[in-house]
């Protein structure tokens, strides 16, 4: 069955019924260790086989109850008001509860963990809800409860429909739903998911667009308010940055740039996840003396000493809500959380200490040695940022430097969202 069909087609109460039964039958098949049939409407959709893979692997009960753990009041409370998705719930309201309520749906905001945050929409079927465990404070990752749009759209990065018998566990089957991730747009990070679920036979195909509109008009929400915080920081800097002799750079707690004085201005400005006033190595600039201003930092650029390069990189894809470098010399230690597709990369160069051509990467990452422009480019983007651990002609990690690469305890978690080969092959082990 192809991705297209299940996302997009208009279904009639016949047409639900026969997909449901398909899609019963292919699971059983899959569980049983068995090949589907040869037709391709008989195969799982590639996002839902593998979610189905890695389920299996992290030992949920295909045919049991899912315990729950929920979280306690206090501390459901709490991450609530530390979630960045609290500002949007208003959009994310206004585009989907009087839909999913009309629907007889219920709208559900997850945290990154999957943690149920918020939920609201139809009374009957918050009830049925309720007796699976789908309730306010409710862990809904694949590992806890098997396929399901919430679970699966964490660990693919994009929005995803899961339908009746794709639910990995049985009890899930005659519901449908939809959920998209949300990002921060202030650095990527991944912040929760909205959801739209609700009774399989009541659900519109419609509806994952729906929910995808929807998550963009809320991480544009984030974006304006972002940029606004940019405006008053940049107010605020100027007079400083003018009063400066030498180079130095205004930048707000995410690193992005208000003001420059001496330099050409970047975008943005990779800083540790928490940084602290005083000295400071920063790969692009090398030591740097980094002051506090309302709202963001004052970055004075120095003269690198030649006894505080980096020494050590720890490439860190052990986790599934994503990957992180951190860049060790006597300086001190920087960390950076990487996009998917650099993931890959360094997944790759560390798994290649000789090196890699341009042409071999674009094989190792799209199976198409051809691709070596963007391959350049992506490798021009990240070593922005990694210029001084990052060597080339062969594309690798620079002479002198430490790699220790941490892998997930078990291959089939390895980058899960990725669809490089070279990351599939790794998996495969």
């Amino acid at each position: 069955m192809s991705d297209r069909p299940i996302d997009s087609a208009i279904w009639s109460a016949q047409d639900i019924r026969v997909t449901a039964h398909r899609l019963a039958t292919a699971r059983e098949a899959v569980l049983a260790g068995e090949t589907p049939s040869d037709a391709p409407s008989d195969a799982p959709r590639a996002v839902i086989g593998e979610s189905w893979r890695r389920a299996r692997v992290s030992g949920v009960d295909p045919d049991g109850e899912q315990q729950q753990n929920p979280l306690p009041v206090a501390e459901l409370e709490h991450r609530r008001q530390m979630s960045r998705l609290s500002p949007v719930l208003p959009v994310l309201n206004e585009g989907l509860l009087a839909a999913a309520d009309a629907a007889q749906q219920i709208m559900v905001v997850t945290d990154a963990e999957g943690r149920v945050l918020w939920r609201e929409g139809s009374a009957p079927v918050r009830r049925m809800a309720d007796r699976l465990g789908f309730d306010k404070g409710a862990d809904w990752r694949e590992g806890v409860v098997g396929t399901n749009a919430i679970g699966t759209a964490l660990v693919a990065r994009r929005p995803v429909l899961v339908h009746s018998a794709e639910h990995f566990v049985r009890s899930h089957h005659q519901w449908t739903c939809a959920a998209a991730p949300l990002h921060d747009p202030c650095d990527g990070r991944l912040l929760g998911t909205v959801d739209v679920s609700g009774p399989a036979p009541g659900f519109h195909p419609t509806t994952l667009s729906l929910v995808s509109a929807v998550a963009r008009l809320a991480e544009g929400e984030l974006r304006t308010r972002h940029h606004l915080t940019l405006e008053r920081l940049r107010s605020s800097a100027a007079p400083v940055l003018a009063r400066i002799g030498g180079r130095a750079l205004a930048v707000d707690p995410h690193g992005w740039v208000v003001g420059v004085t001496g330099l050409t201005p970047p975008d943005r400005v990779a800083l540790p996840k928490s940084p602290e006033a005083g000295p400071l190595w920063l790969p692009r600039y090398g030591m740097c003396a980094l002051e506090p201003l309302p709202g963001g930092w004052l970055i004075r650029i120095g003269q690198q000493e030649r006894d505080t390069g980096p020494s050590r990189v720890v490439l860190d894809v052990s986790g599934r809500d994503g990957s992180t470098v951190t860049v060790s010399g006597p300086a001190g230690s920087w960390s950076h959380e990487l996009t998917p597709r650099h993931a890959e990369l360094l997944f790759v160069l560390a798994a290649h200490p000789q090196g890699r051509s341009a042409a071999e990467l674009a094989q190792d990452l799209f199976g198409d040695d051809s691709r070596t422009v963007t391959v350049r480019a992506e490798l021009s983007r990240l070593r922005r940022h990694l210029a001084s651990v990052l060597a080339h002609r062969p594309y690798r990690f620079a002479d002198g430097v430490e790699v220790e690469l941490r892998l997930p305890p078990q291959p089939v978690h390895l980058l899960p969202q990725s669809l490089a080969p070279a990351v599939a092959a790794a998996r495969r082990g």
